[in-house]
Formats: C-alpha cells, sequence, structure tokens
C-alpha cells in the first residue's frame, strides 16, 4: 500500500462549528524590514507587521496565513509607499481565493531620521515611533498614520515669574537713578535669581488619510517641529545649546499654545481627512502633565481614538 505525497490542507474542509463570518483573521508581530524615502535617500527600518483578511465563507474551516506572509514579505523587496500597500492589500484578499473581501494591515516602526544641531554643524539621530494602519474594505482603501513628536516647552507664566525676580534683583542691587551698563553686565553673568520651567513635551497624533496620496513622512515630522518652534535636539556643542534656551525664549508656549499650533498646521494639511491629537507637557514644576486633546470633527466617539 502506498502513501499519498499530498499534503493535507485542513482549511480546505469544510466548517462542522457554528457558521458565522470573522471580520478579522491573521498574524501579529510579524518581523519584516520596510524602506521609505527620506529626503531623496533609501531608509530601511525594522518594523512588526499585523496582517489579517476578512473570513467571509461561512463554508470554509480557515483562511491560508502562509500566503499571508508571503506578501508580506515582498515588502521587503519594494520602497514601502502607498502603492505598494495597495497591491499589498489587494493580493491578500485574492490569495484567499474567494473566502474573504477585506484586508487589513498594520506597520509598527521607529523612523531613524538624522538631526542637524541649530549651529555646530554637528549631526545625531532620532528616532520617531511611527504606526501605518491599511485597510481595504468593499473595494475602498483607508489608511491612518499614528506617530508620536517630542518637542521642547517653556511655561510663559513660570517666564513672566522670573523676569519679574530678576527686575526686582537688579533694582535692589542697582538703587541709583542711573546703572553703569559695565557694571550691570557683570553683575548678570555672576547671578542666576531665577530660571523658568521647561519641559520634554509630546505630540500624540492619529490621522485619517483615506484614499489620498501621503507625503514623505521625514518631510512632514520637520514641518510640524518648524511649526511647534523648539524641537529636541541630539548631538550639540555649547553654541547649539544657547540657541536652544535661545529658541525656547522666544517660543514660550502653553500646552493650549502648542494645540494650537498643532491644529493650525493639520488644517492646512490638505491630505487629511481627519485628525485626532493629544499634547502632553510633561512638568516640572508639578507632580503633573498639562494635556490638550483635540480632533477635527468632534462629534466622533472618543472610544476610537483613546489609543
Amino acid at each position: 500500500m502506498q502513501l499519498t505525497e499530498t499534503l493535507p490542507d485542513i482549511t480546505n474542509t469544510p466548517n462542522v462549528t457554528d457558521s458565522y463570518k470573522l471580520q478579522w483573521v491573521g498574524m501579529e508581530d510579524i518581523a519584516v524590514p520596510i524602506t521609505f524615502d527620506a529626503e531623496g535617500k533609501q531608509l530601511t527600518v525594522a518594523a512588526k507587521a499585523n496582517v489579517y483578511v476578512s473570513l467571509d465563507s461561512t463554508a470554509s474551516k480557515g483562511i491560508h496565513m502562509s500566503r499571508l506572509h508571503a506578501l508580506l514579505n515582498q515588502l521587503a523587496e519594494k520602497p514601502c509607499n502607498k502603492g505598494a500597500l495597495d497591491s499589498v492589500l489587494v493580493h491578500l484578499v485574492s490569495s484567499q481565493a474567494g473566502i474573504c473581501h477585506s484586508a487589513k494591515l498594520d506597520l509598527s516602526f521607529d523612523l531613524l531620521l538624522p538631526k542637524p544641531s541649530l549651529l555646530s554643524n554637528e549631526t545625531g539621530f532620532q528616532t520617531y515611533p511611527v504606526k501605518i494602519i491599511a485597510e481595504w474594505v468593499n473595494g475602498q482603501y483607508n489608511y491612518e498614520l499614528k506617530l508620536s513628536i517630542p518637542y521642547s516647552s517653556t511655561c510663559p507664566c513660570s517666564a513672566a515669574l522670573s523676569r519679574q525676580l530678576l527686575a526686582n534683583a537688579i533694582s535692589n542691587e542697582f538703587s541709583g537713578a542711573t546703572i553703569d551698563k559695565q557694571a550691570l553686565l557683570s553683575w548678570v553673568h555672576a547671578n542666576s535669581i531665577a530660571t523658568p520651567h521647561s519641559q520634554r513635551s509630546y505630540a500624540y497624533l492619529k490621522l485619517t488619510l483615506g484614499d489620498n496620496s501621503w507625503p514623505s513622512l521625514s518631510s512632514w515630522i520637520s514641518q510640524l517641529e518648524e511649526t511647534l518652534g523648539t524641537p529636541v535636539q541630539t548631538m550639540v556643542k555649547r553654541s547649539d545649546e544657547q540657541e536652544f534656551a535661545r529658541l525656547n525664549a522666544s517660543n514660550l508656549m502653553f500646552c493650549e499654545d502648542a494645540a494650537r499650533k498643532i491644529k493650525g498646521f493639520l488644517e492646512q494639511t490638505t491630505w487629511l481627512e481627519d485628525y485626532w491629537f493629544k499634547v502632553e507637557h510633561q512638568e516640572s514644576l508639578h507632580a503633573h502633565n498639562a494635556v490638550v486633546i483635540d480632533q477635527k470633527f468632534p462629534h466622533r466617539s472618543a472610544r476610537n481614538n483613546a489609543e
């Protein structure tokens, strides 16, 4: 008796359990390298992918997961842009031989970008956590981006109080009607009366792109940092640190100020269909954070934006 050499495929056997459709079936935390265009250069990063298809056939026992994995691996062979992801989504569905109609792909990674210093011509590197959520449902593409951007913020109230203390100290030190300029400069160089409190701050963004084309992520992040005015630094020398202090002093921000800057920037971004963001100033004065949460369409369920 000769045994058959054909390997069994249990997923093709009839479904003998309850006949229900399932929204998403797939795999999570698959490692895959993906390549982006960053300022004209190709940048490869290590990503973790979640890949799913719907199971719309009530007669099928399950999906073919290895086919999803094979298609996902194709992202390692081409630039990761909307066109490439569009193609993968369509092929994820067709790979299942008619048992599904929708596909979903999540890519999470740290985008590593070079960051020049403010004055000294040095360069360091900074990572930005990014998540791309891509869906193809009922023949329609929909994309979302989630990203986190750190920046520095100096409290306007604290700066005003510091200036008042400095003015009082100068008045007490120089009681005459006139002040010798050199004596004042010498005194200022030797005395620190009070400094305004600053804090590491974050903008967490969830951007709904729909089927619109999306730009270079590196360029868009740079534009948002320019809007805020006080991006965090990497490699610095003393001249850069001093320039950073000057930037903070000229861009004093409550969390409300930062939020309005971000909202204005997002409102001018034509490829967005919707947005949600949270501004978080991690206070150096308090043991709690100051936050602002806003979105383009406030009627949307808060539960959808809780992540």
